[in-house]
Parts: C-alpha cells; sequence; structure tokens
C-alpha cells in the first residue's frame, strides 16, 4: 500500500480539502490501488522534516494559503523536489511551489508572496491581473511537456478555486531556464501550470484538479500522480 501525505493544515470548510480525499478516492480505484492518506500540518514541518517524510511515496501542497507555517510548507515542497518524490501542487501549494524552487535553487532568498510579505523585495507571486475565483478557464498546454502527455492533449479546461495570486511574469525566464518549466498557459498566455524537468513528477497548478472529484470524474493528474507513487 502506498502511503501519500497531504502537506496543509486541514480544514472541513474548505472545499478543495474535501475534494482531494475523494479525487485520491476515485483515482486509486481506477487503479485497483490501495492508498493511505495522511494529512500534515506545516508547522509540524517547520523542524524534522526529512524523517518525518520518509517513509511516504507522493507529497500533495495543498490550497487554502497562507499556511500557518509558510517555511513548513516549504520544507516539504524542498523534501519532494530533493529526494525525487512524486509532487503535485495546487493552488496556494503551485505559489510556494515556485516559492521554494526560487529561494532554494536560484538562490533568491527574498522571493516571496504579497500576501505572506507585502513588502518584500521580490515579488515572486503577485496579484493577478484580474480574480479567477470559481471560474473555469480554457488552458494550452505545451507540447512535449509530462503534463501534456498525462492529459493526452493540448487544450484543457479546468476550474480554480479562490485564487487572486500567480507567478509574476517577470520571473518566468528565469525559473524556465533552472529547469521549472512552463507546461501550460490561459488564453491570455499566463502561466498556469509548471514541472520540473529531471524529476519523475514534479508538477504545480494555479488551478485545482480536484475540483473534478465533486463530479464524481478521475482527473488525469491525480490519477498520474497516485500511479507514480505506486510504481
Amino acid at each position: 500500500m502506498s502511503k501519500i501525505r497531504l502537506i496543509g493544515d486541514f480544514d472541513a470548510e474548505v472545499v478543495a480539502h474535501i475534494a482531494i480525499l475523494q479525487a485520491i478516492q476515485l483515482a486509486s480505484n481506477d487503479l485497483g490501488c490501495q492508498i493511505e492518506i495522511e494529512w500534515i500540518p506545516t508547522s509540524s514541518l517547520e523542524n524534522g522534516f526529512e524523517q518525518k517524510l520518509s517513509t511516504f511515496q507522493a507529497l500533495w501542497t495543498v490550497p487554502a494559503s497562507p499556511y500557518k507555517s509558510m517555511q513548513g510548507a516549504l520544507n516539504g515542497i524542498r523534501y519532494a523536489r530533493e529526494h525525487k518524490v512524486p509532487f503535485l501542487g495546487t493552488c496556494g501549494g503551485f505559489q510556494h511551489m515556485i516559492i521554494e524552487f526560487a529561494r532554494n535553487v536560484l538562490g533568491l532568498s527574498e522571493a516571496d508572496h504579497v500576501v505572506e510579505n507585502p513588502t518584500s523585495s521580490l515579488m515572486l507571486v503577485a496579484p493577478l491581473t484580474c480574480s479567477v475565483s470559481e471560474k473555469t478557464h480554457t488552458f494550452i498546454l505545451t507540447h512535449g511537456s509530462k503534463v501534456a502527455d498525462i492529459y493526452g492533449d493540448f487544450e484543457i479546461v479546468e476550474q480554480y478555486g479562490i485564487c487572486n495570486y500567480g507567478l509574476n511574469p517577470e520571473f518566468a525566464p528565469l525559473l524556465e531556464k533552472a529547469g521549472m518549466r512552463i507546461a501550460g498557459v490561459d488564453t491570455d498566455g499566463e502561466t498556469r501550470i509548471m514541472q520540473l524537468i529531471n524529476h519523475p513528477f514534479f508538477i504545480g497548478t494555479l488551478f485545482q484538479p480536484e475540483r473534478s472529484a465533486l463530479k464524481n470524474i478521475v482527473h488525469p493528474l491525480i490519477r498520474a500522480l497516485i500511479q507514480k507513487a505506486n510504481q
């Protein structure tokens, strides 16, 4: 039985948190496998995170940020990146995925989130030009990307959760050059999906693929994460 750890501060009132549990169950049923799910509060990863995460086959940093501990969330993401653990970051998880990469790979220690630190000199995660909260959009996937291979298509339709922040486009070329590649954009060309090259599965989406579970649909990205965890 594979184990997946959900990094975030569980709240039964958050739609995404309930949907994630349903989405994992749908995907594991579809694959005919069993998955053990465990939530880990971000504050518990502030110290000793490597030992705490060493027995899990996949990690998912979930929506509903700001987290109780930003550093704890970043530590979990770093562990997945450095130890080649299959990883998915959705909404807030995506935002913190790129912050972790900028800080620890690019050496941009000041890289930050406008909500966490509105006076930061390096605002990597900034307000979107317009709110996309609870909206459904079309996204164009990058040819040759792992994400396009998973979907088996180059144009998809997905739903956001409560989302008003995303990648500051000024930093996209810098991230891409270092290996955090754009895997999908919206119809305005704004980055909405990124993936890390030279990693078996390290993907972040600003939208919430888990919302598919609310319609009893097995989502390809979540199915692929579970499949990778079982290899």
